[in-house]
């Protein structure tokens, strides 16, 4: 089998550049190790950032999350039983983000892949990547029970961190830089309408809560928990009780209960490789970054990685220039490091170490009070929550 461009994953990466590429008339073809029913209904992120909207609208993949997708001006930031709400339109010139599942994402791209995009596998699992330096990658994949190969002008890794392109940079040519946290988020999804508007983001002397939803009738919430946690040692009644206690206020807001359908724990932790590519090889995604769920940055970042890609790729058709493709790596990691630093700030704002100290909780509380009184520091959230530029 052969192709101008493999690609390896079919989670929001994969499927966008699959997408963009066939905008732009370049032939692709995409594997993925997982069935379709996996991939659409695996549960990860939910906030898209303006930019990442405005793509998808662009590629036109943008129809059922404009009818179904909640436009979020602003967030909430709870502490010391009190709210401050950052008003994200009035602070960076009208940007919004919205609320619309990845899962609904993937299956938006799923389905325009498979009616008008090139060849989209299921169960077809990648495993290598081989003759990177040269002009016409490999990838061995197995499908169907055979085995078989698609050669490619380029091969570009969206298989996440445990994927097999990075694993085909050399050793000694790449730099890792990770950070694990000492807690991780206890994830539920409930048949109840959402208690606020908004996403409230609450920092308590007990830990981090998270007030989320995926729509006008199901919440998604979140409670900070020692790294390692079992969901299962959480009863409901118990989730319900401590989601209360870390989002109490002075007024007279209430938190809505109903039944919970899921629970999960999410572990913690900030990793970046660098480069992100090697000849003809390109990593594109959690392939190839990590960021703690705080700042709603990872599927966004997967966005900006492969919008620039496409843009490289269309570039070199164009003009012949690999100018675009050679500075690929250097443009994504400006915006990877700040989504990085972005993402530890938030988490670290929030969040209680075990270790912490009465000094730790006032130098946070001293943080979220600056946030909230001074025009300039709410404005460098509200620009980073947002999102960064694309290119």
């Amino acid at each position: 089998m052969r192709t101008t461009v493999g690609i390896i994953g079919a989670g929001p990466a994969g499927l966008l550049l699959a997408r963009l590429l066939h905008r732009a008339g370049i032939e692709s073809v995409v594997l993925e190790s997982r069935d379709r029913a996996y991939v659409e209904r695996r549960q990860r992120a939910g906030i898209l950032e303006q930019g990442t909207v405005d793509v998808l609208r662009a590629a036109g993949a943008g129809e059922r999350m404009d009818r179904e997708g909640l436009r979020h001006d602003g967030i909430e930031l709870r502490f010391d039983r009190r709210r401050h709400r950052v008003d994200f339109p009035g602070l960076t010139g009208g940007r919004s983000v919205t609320v619309y599942a990845q899962t609904e994402v993937c299956k938006d791209l799923i389905a325009l892949q498979l009616e008008e995009g090139g060849p989209l596998l299921f169960e077809a699992e990648a495993l290598a990547v081989e003759g990177a330096e040269g002009d016409r990658p490999r990838i061995p994949f197995r499908y169907q029970g055979r085995e078989d190969v698609l050669e490619c002008e380029y091969a570009v890794g969206c298989d996440g961190f445990w994927g097999v392109a990075r694993k085909a940079f050399p050793d000694g040519g790449s730099r890792v830089f990770e950070r694990s946290y000492p807690y991780a988020w206890l994830g539920i999804l409930a048949d109840v309408a959402p208690s606020h508007d908004e996403l409230v983001y609450a920092r308590h002397e007990r830990g981090f809560a998270l007030l989320s939803m995926r729509s006008p009738a199901v919440s998604r919430l979140y409670l900070q928990v020692p790294a390692g946690t079992d969901a299962g040692q959480w009863g409901d009644e118990e989730i319900w009780d401590e989601l209360e206690r870390r989002l109490e206020t002075d007024d007279d807001w209430r938190l809505e209960r109903g039944p919970i359908t899921q629970k999960s724990v999410t572990p913690m932790r900030s990793f970046v490789h660098e480069p992100m590519r090697h000849g003809r090889l390109f990593l594109a995604g959690d392939a190839a970054h990590i960021v703690p769920p705080t700042g709603a940055k990872g599927l966004n970042l997967a966005a900006g990685d492969v919008v620039t890609l496409a843009r490289a790729l269309v570039h070199e058709r164009e003009t012949g220039s690999p100018e675009l493709l050679d500075t690929y790596s250097a443009t994504c990691l400006r915006r990877v490091w700040q989504a990085e630093r972005f993402s530890y700030d938030m988490t670290t704002l929030l969040h209680r170490a075990p270790d912490a100290t009465p000094f730790d909780a006032r130098l946070q509380l001293a943080r979220l009070e600056r946030i909230a009184s001074s025009r300039a520091a709410e404005t460098d959230l509200a620009e980073a929550y947002t999102g960064f530029p694309l290119a």
